[in-house]
C-alpha cells in the first residue's frame, strides 16, 4: 500500500528527515513517534504531498506520489496538528468545501458528508460557525474532513487532542474501523494511544528512523526477573551451566518492583541469549534454585512498556534496543 524509500528533506543546511525508508500494508495502524523536532511532521507532510522530498521516493497504491499528486491526494486523508479551518464557515459548509476539494461528485458529497458527521458525532454542531466550537469539536471537524471519500491512506497528527475520555474512546474505535479498508499512520505523544490501537511503531530520532517493529516485539525483553533467597555468589556458580543464561546482575534499588516482603529476598536480572526459548530457560532456572536449597519467590519475564522503550531510544540506547528486536524476529 505505502512504500517509502530513502526519504530526505532539508531546510537550508538543516536535514529534517535523513534517508528514511519503511513500508506499510493495507489494514495496518502504525504509530509514528518521536520528540518535537524529530522529523515526524515533515515526514507526514511529504506523505500527504504537501512537501516534496529532496531525495527518495514515495509509492502509494502502486504509483509514485509526486508524479501522480492530484489523483493520489484524492485517495488519502490528512489531519494536521493545527487544522487550517475557516472560522467563519459553518461545519456543514466547511465539509461541503472539503468534499469539493477532494473531487467528489454531488451524489458522493452528500453520502460522504453524512457518513463523516455520524462517525464524528457532529450532528448537533452542523450549522454552527467553526469559530464558536470548542477545541474538541474543532478536532472532530478535522477528523471528519480527513475521512471524506473513504481514503486508502489516513494520516492523523494528534487525532485525540482536546477530546474527553469518552470521545477519545470513540475516536479510537473509529480509527480501527477505518483501518479495515485503509492504511493508517498515527502520530501522537500519548503512548497509551499507540498501545491501544497500533500494530507497529516507527520511532524517529534526529530525522532518522531508528526503530521499526511490531509492538509485541518491542515489548519483549531478553531478561528474566528472579527473586530468590540465594546469594549472588551462589547463583553465579550454579546458573552459568544453563544453556539459555548469558549473564546475571543484581537489580538496582530503583528497578525493584516486586512486592515480596521476605528479608531474605534477593532481586536479580538474568540475561538470556535466546528470547524465544525463555520459557524453557525459566523452568531450568527454577529447578536450579530449588535444587540448591533456595526459596523461589518470583520468576518472570521482563515486560517493557512503550514509554520505557521510547525513553531508551531517545537516551541513545536505541541501537541495543533495535538489536534485541532483530534477534527476536
Amino acid at each position: 500500500m505505502l512504500e517509502v524509500s530513502q526519504l530526505t528533506r532539508c531546510y537550508d543546511d538543516f536535514k529534517a528527515v535523513d534517508n528514511v525508508s519503511f513500508s506499510i500494508g493495507k489494514g495496518e495502524i502504525v504509530g509514528l513517534l518521536g520528540h518535537n523536532g524529530a522529523g515526524k511532521t515533515t515526514i507526514m507532510k511529504m506523505l500527504s504531498g504537501y512537501l516534496e522530498p529532496n531525495q527518495g521516493n514515495i509509492l502509494f497504491d502502486g504509483h509514485n506520489l509526486c508524479q501522480n499528486l492530484k489523483s493520489s491526494q484524492r485517495k488519502l486523508g490528512y489531519l494536521p496538528e493545527n487544522l487550517p479551518v475557516y472560522p467563519e464557515m459553518t461545519v456543514a459548509d466547511y465539509l461541503d468545501y472539503a468534499a469539493q476539494l477532494k473531487g467528489l461528485s454531488k451524489q458522493e458529497q452528500t453520502a460522504q458528508i453524512k457518513r463523516a458527521i455520524l462517525a464524528t458525532q457532529l450532528e448537533a454542531k452542523l450549522f454552527s460557525p467553526i469559530a464558536t466550537l470548542s477545541r474538541g469539536y474543532k478536532q472532530r471537524v478535522g477528523v471528519a474532513q480527513a475521512i471524506l471519500g473513504n481514503p486508502k491512506l489516513l494520516i492523523l497528527d494528534e487525532p485525540t487532542n482536546g477530546l474527553d475520555p469518552t470521545q477519545t474512546a470513540q475516536m479510537r474505535e473509529l480509527i480501527c474501523e477505518i483501518a479495515k479498508d485503509a492504511t493508517v499512520i498515527l502520530s501522537t505523544h500519548i503512548m497509551q494511544e499507540v498501545d491501544a490501537i497500533c500494530d507497529r511503531a516507527l520511532i524517529v530520532r534526529d530525522g532518522q528512523l531508528v526503530v521499526d517493529a511490531r509492538l509485541d516485539e518491542l515489548r519483549e525483553s531478553n531478561r528474566l526477573k528472579l527473586v530468590t533467597s540465594l546469594e549472588l555468589s551462589k547463583l553465579a556458580q550454579v546458573l552459568p551451566p544453563i544453556k539459555g543464561v548469558s549473564g546475571l546482575t543484581p537489580q538496582a534499588k530503583s528497578e525493584i518492583t516486586s512486592q515480596v516482603e521476605s528479608v531474605s529476598a534477593q532481586h536479580y536480572w538474568i540475561e538470556l541469549n535466546n528470547q524465544q526459548a525463555w520459557q524453557l530457560t525459566s523452568a531450568e532456572v527454577a529447578a536450579c534454585v530449588i535444587a540448591n536449597a533456595g526459596q523461589l519467590f518470583e520468576l518472570s519475564r521482563e515486560q517493557r512498556n512503550l514509554e520505557t522503550l521510547f525513553k531508551q531510544v531517545n537516551q541513545g540506547e536505541y541501537q541495543a534496543v533495535q538489536t534485541e528486536v532483530e534477534n527476536a524476529a
